[in-house]
């Protein structure tokens, strides 16, 4: 069995026998290193040549650069230390595939050969920049680099191929660069022809596996694998299954056929390099092409260079294009980033003066609803307060007042028991029918009905009341209804203190502790017929909250919710305080004390703030409901419009939840949204097709 010294035993040129190609016979072997090493000087002179410095040696022979002396250009010259067995061979092999090959531009060319000479030689162009192993020794060159340098060797290699040579013995050390940084092609001692049937060894981890047999057929698929193990060399910095563990493998055996026999398991049996789909910059259809020429089946490895040459031509041709791709994907992008954009500025606009248009007609509306409110509620007091002058200045009202004059509290109590029996009966069934008479008429037009008439006498006391209660012939001079100084006195104040009033007039609204809900007396003087002293007081009370019920069902319809409503406030006093709103009930209202209403701090009063802005203003955009801070359903921004009522001292408001107003604005962003995520969505499916489509095509 053949052996070969270990790769651990380095060159005299400092490589290990792992980076040399591995030779049939140990002799041959033995005898051409002898031969390399005898000395460092030129073997001789070489006839139109002058020889100046050895640039390498191998097992083979020696490299020397010398100068053409017709032309002073460089040349580098082989020498074969032998004319006789092995180096002759090799001298003759690779001179015939050079001299076959020499029109090629990606291989090193063939200048002239010494048959006769001793020893022979041939003379090849001398590329300065040295081999693609020194280049790699030095750095990792770049993935163009590396694109171009493969596409350099395929180029020769198809060349070579297409002349029915094949290299068999392609590694970087093979690869020589000129002057112009571009790739050529060398060293064909282990060539064969495409119809020789001799095996020829390439270089570990360059060398196919199938192609590490003594009985191999030489196949191109070899070089196709070889090209592919240069690739992945300048991508990663090593060859393919080069690492600590395999070369020490490799080195634990002494003969070549169990040398090879290891390779060919590693590379068979081995897991598959990758690599080069780990490196930074490199692209899925590269280290594709570099899978494709290191698979270790033959069968499904690329058939020739030319299939890699192709497949690095679309890569570059799907490279070229790749701007023209992006600004067909960009070119949608950046228009819908601009449409986007240009929404964004307009949009928020068109919505902004949109809202600012809702909110003025329905301020507008609410204005023109606060001011026929007011109207209504004025022209209503009005109305009743007209009705009640007539009756006070009627003499049935005089002998009404006189004829209780004479009777006790207990007297009265009969008295309007039973009118029938009682003095001045005709006075008392008068204002009796009157009442009657307007309640229905109030009834007949849906107008807010009295909830009762009296009578009072000059010292307050109660003399005539539909309908009758308790009340009859108790004293009622307190009452801001009788004496008309605007606020409520205590009970126990003297008559003496207290005078009834002159000037008809709404009184303070007072809590009727019957229904807990806000009343007022529309009272009116009764003058005696000289007209000089005030003899007693007609009035008349209602509920405010039945007073503004006619006309809220009016303004919203029968949606009963809280997002539109009235309300009444009292402007007269030292504070503003809410007389009805939407929160005003039985319930809530027999929470509150009578010093608690009459008081600033009530729960009801108005801030000093928004009592500015109701008796200053017609409307608010920003207005704050204060009965929010007892139920939050009232919280948030309203908008609101007021109108004074100067018969009462009153401020009519309606009040619309600024958001309900906006909800039209809000519906239209949520359609624009909606129109706008599904043309989005339509827009990317469109997108992801084409590029789906550009990549089929690119491919």
């Amino acid at each position: 069995m053949a052996t070969i010294p270990k790769a651990a035993t380095p060159h005299h040129d400092g490589t290990s026998a792992l980076d040399r190609t591995p030779v049939q016979s140990t002799e041959s072997l033995q005898r051409s290193q002898a031969l390399s090493v005898t000395t460092r000087d030129a073997p001789g002179p070489v006839p139109g040549y002058e020889t100046l410095r050895c640039l390498g040696t191998g097992s083979y022979g020696s490299v020397w650069l010398a100068r053409e002396l017709k032309t002073g250009k460089h040349v580098a010259i082989k020498f074969y230390t032998h004319r006789r067995g092995l180096d002759w061979s090799l001298l003759s092999r690779e001179v015939e595939k050079l001299a076959v090959l020499y029109t090629s531009r990606n291989i090193v060319g063939l200048l002239d050969v010494g048959w006769d000479h001793d020893p022979p030689y041939f003379v090849m162009e001398f590329l300065e920049n040295g081999s693609l192993a020194d280049l790699l020794a030095a750095e990792r060159p770049s993935v163009s680099t590396t694109v171009e340098i493969t596409r350099a060797v395929a180029r020769a290699l198809i060349h070579a191929h297409g002349s029915g040579i094949l290299h068999c013995d392609l590694k970087p050390a093979n690869v020589l660069v000129d002057g112009n940084h571009e790739a050529r092609l060398g060293d064909f001692g282990q060539s064969r022809l495409s119809t020789e049937q001799s095996p020829a060894l390439g270089t570990m981890f360059y060398m196919a596996p199938e192609q590490a047999d003594l009985e191999a057929v030489p196949d191109a698929r070899w070089d196709v694998y070889a090209l592919g193990a240069l690739m992945y060399h300048m991508l990663t910095g090593a060859p393919p299954h080069r690492t600590p563990e395999n070369e020490q493998r490799l080195n634990s055996v002494d003969s070549l056929e169990e040398r090879l026999a290891i390779y060919r398991t590693l590379v068979r049996e081995g897991e598959r390099p990758r690599a080069h789909r780990d490196s930074a910059g490199i692209d899925t259809r590269l280290a594709d092409i570099v899978d494709g020429c290191l698979h270790p089946d033959p069968r499904q490895r690329y058939p020739n260079a030319q299939v890699v040459l192709d497949l690095l031509d679309q890569r570059e041709a799907a490279r070229a294009k790749r701007p023209l791709m992006l600004l067909g994907i960009l070119g949608p992008i950046f228009f819908l980033l601009a449409m986007y954009w240009i929404a964004q500025l307009s949009i928020p606009k068109l919505l902004d003066k949109a809202q600012e248009n809702l909110v003025q007609r329905a301020l507008e509306s609410d204005a023109v609803s606060a001011k026929i409110l007011a109207e209504s509620i004025q022209q209503e007091l009005r109305v009743r307060r007209e009705q009640l002058e007539e009756l006070a200045d009627r003499p049935e009202m005089r002998e009404l007042i006189a004829a209780s004059a004479e009777c006790n509290t207990d007297q009265l109590v009969d008295w309007v028991s039973n009118p029938d029996d009682g003095p001045k009966r005709v006075s008392y069934e008068w204002l009796t029918r009157v009442k009657e008479t307007s309640d229905r008429r109030l009834a007949s037009v849906q107008r807010t009905q009295d909830e009762s008439w009296f009578v009072t006498d000059a010292a307050g006391r109660q003399i005539f009341r539909l309908p009758i209660d308790d009340t009859i012939g108790k004293a009622f001079h307190w009452r801001d209804y009788f004496h008309d100084l605007g606020l409520e006195l205590p009970q126990d104040t003297e008559l003496s203190e207290v005078q009834p009033r002159k000037t008809p007039g709404v009184s303070q609204a007072f809590l009727s502790h019957a229904t807990y809900r806000y009343m007022v007396a529309i009272a009116v003087p009764v003058w005696d017929e000289s007209g000089q002293n005030v003899i007693g007081v007609l009035a008349r009370t209602l509920h405010l909250t039945n007073l503004l019920t006619q006309w809220e069902e009016r303004i919203r319809g029968d949606d009963r919710n809280d997002d539109r409503f009235l309300a009444l406030a009292d402007t007269r006093g030292d504070f503003v305080r809410l007389l009805d709103h939407e929160w005003i009930n039985s319930d809530h209202m027999a929470e509150l004390t009578d010093s608690e209403l009459e008081s600033p701090q009530s729960r009801l009063a108005v801030t000093p703030e928004l009592a500015q802005i109701i008796t200053t203003r017609d409307r608010c955009s920003d207005y704050h409901d204060p009965v929010a801070a007892l139920d939050n359903r009232f919280d948030g921004t309203w908008l609101a419009a007021f109108a004074p009522i100067p018969e009462a001292g009153w401020v009519a408001i309606v009040q619309e939840r600024r958001a309900t107003v906006l909800q039209p604005v809000g519906d239209l962003y949520d359609v624009i949204f909606r129109a706008g995520f599904w043309a989005i969505l339509v827009f990317s499916i469109l997108l992801a097709v084409l590029w789906y489509l550009l990549q089929r095509a690119s491919h």
